[in-house]
């Protein structure tokens, strides 16, 4: 697991990027669930982190390409290819994203 920030430095309506490799983002949405997706815009090298969020769904700051939080899925007006999507976990107060992946990994450990 990689620690994100504790949960009160997360507000709702907020998104917090991690620089990884590929960068990855955290989005709190305004109803308190919390997402995890890969950072980058697949139509365009834009951060998503810097993008609008709205339920849960992410808008590029670049040319408006939305992607929906849960399944990382595109609207297909722009982009075309989805992002990938990580697992959030919330342990005494603090955010945790595991990488997509990385549960097979632990498993196979």
């Amino acid at each position: 697991m990689i620690h994100v920030c504790p949960l009160t430095d997360l507000p709702r309506g907020s998104a917090r990027r991690l620089p990884l490799d590929p960068p990855v983002s955290v989005f709190h949405t305004s109803d308190g669930e919390l997402y995890a997706i890969d950072d980058t815009c697949t139509h365009q090298d834009a951060s998503l982190a810097d993008g609008w969020l709205e339920g849960c769904e992410v808008e590029c700051p670049l040319h408006a390409a939305i992607f929906d939080l849960r399944t990382g899925e595109p609207d297909g007006l722009l982009a075309r290819e989805p992002v990938r999507t990580h697992r959030v976990v919330i342990e005494n107060n603090a955010v945790y994203v595991v990488l997509a992946g990385a549960d097979e990994l632990e498993a196979a450990s």
